[in-house]
């Protein structure tokens, strides 16, 4: 069984919003370099892209929003919600292959063909079931749960998110569901975007008890984090994991343009190797949020080196 797949290929990088936008689509460009530089072509399988069916984004999100999305799509004009995200020619397409890869990443973890895979453009966190929000014009990780539930029929998948922004389109469509068991380490709303996260919001109902929000003051480091960090590796380990998702953006790191957190590519690497080790064996990495790209580079090939070690 090969350990690590790697997803790279030019329709992944397409989605992006020009390179004068914190997300551009230079981004897959900056880690790509750094992952052939190190070699980890060579101890990764290296797999393109793969496009889905719009049936995969109406798992998660509503017919009338899917509607607008493939409407503005075709004229790239305009907003997908209050002006964060952008229109752009070909988001609709764009977004079934970002879909498309994270799906065909879940189902080869579950057949066993490898136990880690990282994809490099996804972990859209913020998109509502109804809309977009903040550069995420679909919800790939909550598409990959309501897959992982549907058609494989998982009832303990865990979520980890240690990207800056609170996950908040993954936390409030599954607030109530207890097959997901959520962890999220970003920046306190009170300073950051979306503002959401509170430590006191748990999870409601079933799923009471099954989320844990960890909100970091401004310039928290990886001192910080460490401490932190092995309450929520317990809390993990408490459930019967049966597969997990690592959203794992790169804008928790010091000097990224617009957060302000001051973590390393070491809590990433660490985090991820951490997540290996649980009993469940599939790990599914998706790369999130990350502005700098020298940041992007240097933590995401962190992590796939520490997944391939």
């Amino acid at each position: 069984m090969t350990q690590t797949c790697v997803y790279l290929g030019p329709e992944l990088a397409r989605y992006g919003f020009g390179d004068e936008h914190p997300f551009g689509t230079d981004r897959m460009g900056a880690f790509q370099e750094e992952f052939e530089r190190r070699g980890l072509d060579k101890h990764c399988q290296v797999l393109p892209p793969m496009k889905g069916d719009p049936e995969l984004l109406a798992l998660f999100h509503a017919p009338d929003y899917l509607q607008l999305l493939a409407e503005r799509s075709k004229s790239g004009e305009g907003y997908l919600d209050g002006g964060d995200t952008p229109a752009f020619r070909g988001v609709f397409e764009a977004s079934l292959t970002v879909a498309g890869t994270v799906c065909d990443a879940a189902d080869r973890l579950i057949a066993g063909e490898c136990a880690r895979a990282f994809v490099p453009i996804a972990g859209l966190h913020h998109a509502r079931r109804d809309g977009a929000a903040g550069f995420c014009a679909v919800n790939d990780c909550g598409i990959v749960i309501e897959y992982l539930k549907k058609q494989h029929h998982l009832t303990r998948i865990a979520y980890v998110d240690i990207d800056a922004h609170h996950g908040d389109g993954v936390f409030y469509a599954f607030e109530e569901d207890a097959a997901v068991i959520f962890v999220d380490f970003h920046e306190d709303g009170r300073y950051l975007y979306p503002g959401t996260g509170a430590a006191t919001e748990t999870g409601r109902g079933a799923a009471k008890g099954r989320k844990l929000n960890i909100p970091l003051p401004p310039e928290a480091d990886d001192v910080l984090f460490t401490r932190l960090w092995p309450a929520a590796e317990h809390f993990l380990k408490s459930f019967d994991i049966e597969f997990c998702i690592l959203q794992a953006g790169a804008d928790s790191i010091g000097g990224d343009p617009i957060t302000h957190l001051n973590l390393s590519p070491r809590t990433h690497a660490a985090v991820a190797r951490a997540l290996s080790s649980l009993p469940c064996q599939r790990l599914l990495v998706l790369r999130g949020g990350g502005y700098n790209r020298h940041n992007l580079a240097q933590a995401w090939n962190d992590v796939v080196q520490a997944l391939s070690a």
